[in-house]
């Protein structure tokens, strides 16, 4: 058997490998699909932060959005604030951010990056009182899903025989990301 086709027929039996969950180490690109992302996410979720000891902000119920023309994704999530000194208690309500993606090397994750508040509605309340709860929340929000993961990778997963892909490029489609392997 020539050294040419033991390489053909090891291909061949890996190609089960290459293939599952988006790999195409032929072209050298791994697409996660918006169904595959949406789900990882909603698995990180509900997230809660504490803020000046008086506020506890909690988001819920994300909704992944892509955004490839602006290079973006988007994450929509129910919003509540709970404090002892709001008359019900709490206010519940809806954050819409987007962020920026970038490649964390040394945890193998695809995170959110500097995510910014597009719209928060808050439910019930006016004036300046909401104001000031708008600007806690989206503090807050933006604090929650700063380095937020989207997709983490195994070294199995980033490894074919002896070479070990880096990340490249990183791109934003309506329907998923791509990620370049080099």
């Amino acid at each position: 058997m020539s050294l040419s086709r033991r390489h053909c027929l090891f291909a061949l039996a890996t190609l089960p490998a290459i293939g599952h969950a988006g790999f195409n180490f032929f072209t050298g690109e791994y697409t996660a699909s918006h169904a595959e992302l949406q789900a990882l996410l909603e698995k990180q979720f509900p997230l809660e932060q504490r803020y000046a000891e008086i506020f506890r902000v909690r988001l819920q119920d994300p909704r992944l959005g892509l955004n490839a023309q602006a290079q973006r994704t988007g994450v929509t999530a129910a919003l509540s604030i709970a404090s002892p000194w709001l008359r019900d208690g709490q206010v519940g309500g809806t954050v819409a951010m987007s962020s920026a993606l970038r490649w964390d090397a040394a945890a193998r994750a695809l995170r959110l990056d500097r995510p910014s508040v597009e719209n928060l509605e808050l439910q019930g309340l006016a004036g300046g009182d909401a104001e000031r709860l708008r600007r806690i929340g989206a503090v807050v929000a933006q604090e929650l899903l700063q380095d937020q993961v989207l997709r983490r990778f195994t070294q199995q997963e980033m490894t074919m025989g002896l070479k070990t892909y880096e990340v490249g490029a990183i791109t934003a489609l309506e329907d998923g990301i791509k990620i370049q392997l080099d």
